[in-house]
């Protein structure tokens, strides 16, 4: 089957690509659903004053507000009614992932298939409404605390506010339903894919601009490129890799007729966590740096002063408590995504083991070893491709939007969709080997 598959990607071409309309269909639909989207990152919030905002989010940009502005396709600092992202339902769904391990009630809707699914997604929805509002009217109490943000401070501020960027919020959750059910491509993933790729060509003439004014040299800004292409070419290969456990199914008779026994393979990625860990890794740390901006300098205490300085972009503390907490949620979020001893109980109720290893609990356990050794080397690559373009940024002020993590959903994303459209591509193909067989059969016939 896995050869069949490789030689009809092989002989995929342009012809295929013209043939395939559903294939074409779905990707002017992702096209049109994206586009929406960037113009709604342009529509500002009632009763906002744009030019003090403007001069506020300079001073803010390295921090936290600056990675959010980032996944939000530079909304956030036209303050606009997608400010918000698509962040809310992001946390909130890895809220409800958590709750599934801890909650026996949602564990159990878990193993329940499509059905169960459905009703933990609704769950994930009222989640996002709930962040939603408490992040929305937080940003409006924050504004108004601003000298001259707000136009008109009060109650029908924060109500407008709160219904702008909550209703922003829950269209873009449902628009991203919409392109992984319609389009191509996972909708929510290529919403912030979206939003980074928009400002990477402001980041590239930022970056040239400097090198026109001597801030930064020729040869390092080719250094740069160099390291991008390397960092790329990384998480291409990385993304990628897996770890195959062989896995036999015994022979079996069915009638009078005896089948022989047939092999597959457990694959496991190298970087099961994706970017989730670089993402909470960054918000983390940039928040201290974030709330410390929109405080009173003068009232903060000394040592607060002190913490805050220690984990400003590029410092050692920083970097090191960077690096240590991306492999954190490496670990932590892997644990949560894959249940070695569901697939133990999966593989042993089909029949299915890895030679040498007794099923059930025995499995389970050698599956979280092969498991736990591939995190390794997975979070080590996290932490390289994240600390990398840190310290470059730090040292050289290259845009944020150069950065590790930045790149890496780039990256991802990418492979991801073009698998899936090289998928269609495969079943459209398939198809017409199918229909071609049962013409030549039909033609025999007669």
């Amino acid at each position: 089957m896995a050869s069949a598959a490789e030689q009809l990607a092989s002989n995929l071409n342009f012809s295929t690509f013209a043939k395939a309309e559903d294939l074409k269909k779905r990707l002017w639909f992702t096209l049109g659903a994206l586009l929406v989207y960037r113009l709604g990152t342009y529509i500002p919030l009632p009763g906002l004053n744009p030019d003090a905002f403007a001069q506020a989010f300079r001073g803010q940009s390295g921090g936290i507000l600056g990675l959010f502005n980032m996944f939000s396709g530079g909304a956030v600092e036209r303050m606009a009614i997608f400010a918000l992202g698509i962040m809310p339902y992001i946390s909130a769904s890895i809220i409800v992932q958590l709750m599934t391990s801890v909650v026996p009630a949602l564990e159990q809707l878990k193993k329940e298939g499509e059905q169960g699914r459905k009703i933990i997604n609704q769950y994930t929805r009222y989640g996002t409404v709930l962040l939603g509002t408490a992040q929305a009217y937080a940003i409006a109490v924050g504004l108004e605390s601003g000298n001259g943000l707000v136009n008109d401070p009060g109650w029908f501020f924060r109500i407008s506010t709160v219904i702008s960027l909550l209703g922003g919020t829950m269209f873009l959750m449902w628009l991203g339903e919409q392109i992984t059910s319609r389009g191509i491509g996972n909708g929510i993933s290529l919403i912030i894919f979206a939003g980074i790729v928009a400002h990477l060509p402001t980041a590239l003439a930022g970056t040239l601009e400097l090198g026109r004014t001597g801030a930064l040299s020729t040869p390092l800004i080719l250094a740069i490129i160099v390291m991008v292409v390397g960092v790329i070419a990384l998480i291409v290969f990385v993304e990628r890799a897996q770890r195959r456990l062989l896995i036999q199914y015994p022979k079996r008779q069915v009638g009078n007729r005896m089948f022989q026994g047939d092999t597959s393979h457990l694959p496991l990625k190298l970087n099961t966590s994706g970017v989730i860990p670089a993402i909470f890794a960054s918000s983390l740390l940039l928040l201290p740096a974030t709330l410390a901006g929109f405080a009173n300098t003068a009232t903060l205490p000394g040592w607060a002063t002190t913490v805050v300085g220690a984990l400003a972009h590029g410092q050692p503390l920083y970097m090191v408590l960077y690096g240590a907490m991306i492999a954190f949620f490496a670990f932590f979020y892997t644990a949560i995504v894959f249940n070695p001893k569901d697939t133990a109980d999966n593989l042993k109720k089909h029949g299915g083991f890895i030679p040498g290893i007794r099923p059930g609990e025995r499995t389970a356990e050698y599956i979280d070893y092969v498991l736990t050794r591939i995190t390794v080397i997975g979070a080590a690559y996290l932490i390289f491709v994240c600390i990398l373009p840190e310290v470059l940024i730090a040292q050289t002020g290259v845009p944020f939007y150069l950065g590790g993590t930045s790149l890496l959903i780039v990256v991802s994303v990418t492979l991801d969709t073009v698998a899936q459209i090289q998928g269609h591509l495969i079943a459209q193909q398939y198809e017409g080997l199918i229909k071609k067989s049962k013409l030549r059969g039909g033609k025999r016939g007669r």
